[in-house]
């Protein structure tokens, strides 16, 4: 078996926008005329210029290649242009068509990749969903006066009692201000306040129903961090997310050593070696890999055997399409020390378009599908039909420093 074509797609993603302005999807077909799909979670460059360098990787090492020699694709992958080095755009990359292979090699078998990996550990997935607006944009006013989810305690504790009724058992906001490329900042004090409010609204809303989430996006200094973390910690939040920028774990350690809050990050992180450098230092007691990033499926099965040696649990990140939500649910099936799925809402909306059958959801849990490969399958008419034809970088970040 030789994969012996490439495919990519660059899909707009509609108003409400969950998941990101566009997702990048790719698909591979071997000489038998299996067909496998991948999705890259690429933040850095534009989602055209990610496309053409999914399609440049897989011409270079993987055209005339057995999908299922995946180890073998890694090394030649990391070490392109000798860098051998955790390279995020790369493995945005290499993450797409590894997934992809693995598709294609459960095909074959006639399995779900989960049962290629050790086999199936849950039943069910429990999963949580950020606090999403009713109406509008993801970034869009509810109110007239501005507020919305995002800034007023008592519309981000309706919305979260919504989603505890529709089965959810954990929510997620991050309400603590603007991140900006100027990052670690010390949090204004309007933030801590509105944190504070807002967490403490949504406890008193859902009571001991769920676990609330509480996330940043690498914001603070270490001294910032615990400043908010003192503030939040009397609502027991299940975590307290990446509180300092990702490059250094070393002071995400700081945190994690000075608060009760168990610290999750690694949204931002890729492959094994990023991974290690958490779990020495014991930043984190919660790892939140990407597989549309972190290098793919087995790279993060090692990673997350890795964490298990540290009684470290694994929280599968997904702030983008259902392509990636399909392999964080195939690993995740696998894992002992799996905690909750991150699902974009109950997998409706758009992300359900996109495929021929959505992913299953039901009383706050994914239920993993039993059909070979992904478990999904991409519905390229539709992505045909949505063409993404901007500009725009999946997330920006400010620009400017921020002042108080």
């Amino acid at each position: 078996m030789k994969i012996t074509d490439v495919k990519t797609w660059v899909v707009g993603n509609p108003p409400p926008g969950i998941g990101g302005k566009y997702f990048i999807f790719v698909k591979l077909t071997t000489d038998g005329g299996v067909v496998g799909y991948g999705e890259a979670y690429n933040a850095t460059f534009s989602a055209h210029v990610t496309a053409k360098l999914v399609e440049d990787m897989a011409e270079r090492y993987l055209i005339g290649h057995d999908p299922h020699d995946i180890e073998n694709f890694f090394r030649r992958a990391y070490s392109s242009g000798f860098t051998q080095r955790p390279d995020v755009t790369g493995m945005g990359c290499f993450s797409a068509l590894e997934m992809a292979c693995w598709d294609i090699v459960g095909k074959e078998a006639n399995k779900p990749v989960y049962k290629l990996l050790g086999g199936q550990v849950h039943e069910t997935l429990r999963s949580y969903t950020y606090l999403y607006p009713h109406t509008g944009s993801v970034h869009s006013e509810d109110a007239p006066d501005g507020r919305n989810v995002y800034n007023d305690p008592e519309m981000a504790a309706a919305c979260a009692l919504e989603y505890v009724e529709q089965g959810f058992n954990a929510v997620k906001l991050d309400p603590a201000g603007p991140y900006t490329a100027f990052d670690g900042h010390q949090p204004r004090l309007v933030d801590i306040d509105v944190s504070t409010r807002m967490i403490k609204a949504i406890r008193e809303a859902v009571g001991t129903r769920a676990d609330i989430l509480f996330g940043t996006h690498g914001q603070f200094t270490a001294s910032g961090a615990l400043r908010m973390a003192r503030a939040i910690e009397p609502y027991d939040p299940l975590w307290f997310e990446e509180p300092v920028p990702p490059d250094m774990p070393e002071v995400m350690a700081q945190v994690a050593r000075a608060t009760s809050i168990p610290i999750a990050t690694g949204e931002r992180l890729t492959t094994k070696s990023e991974f290690a450098r958490v779990i020495e230092n014991r930043a984190a007691t919660i790892l939140q890999p990407d597989l549309g990033r972190s290098g793919g499926i087995l790279e993060t099965k090692k990673i997350a055997a890795m964490a298990e040696a540290y009684h470290i649990q694994v929280a599968p990140h997904c702030y983008c399409g259902p392509i990636v939500g399909a392999a964080n649910i195939q690993l995740a099936v696998t894992l002992p020390n799996f905690l909750i799925l991150e699902s974009l809402k109950q997998w409706d909306g758009f992300h359900a378009t996109l495929l021929k059958k959505k992913i299953e959801w039901q009383d706050g849990n994914v239920i993993p599908s039993k059909e070979p490969g992904l478990g999904v399958e991409l519905n390229e008419a539709v992505c045909d039909a949505h063409p993404y034809t901007g500009k725009d970088l999946h997330l920006q970040m400010m620009q400017t420093p921020l002042m108080p």
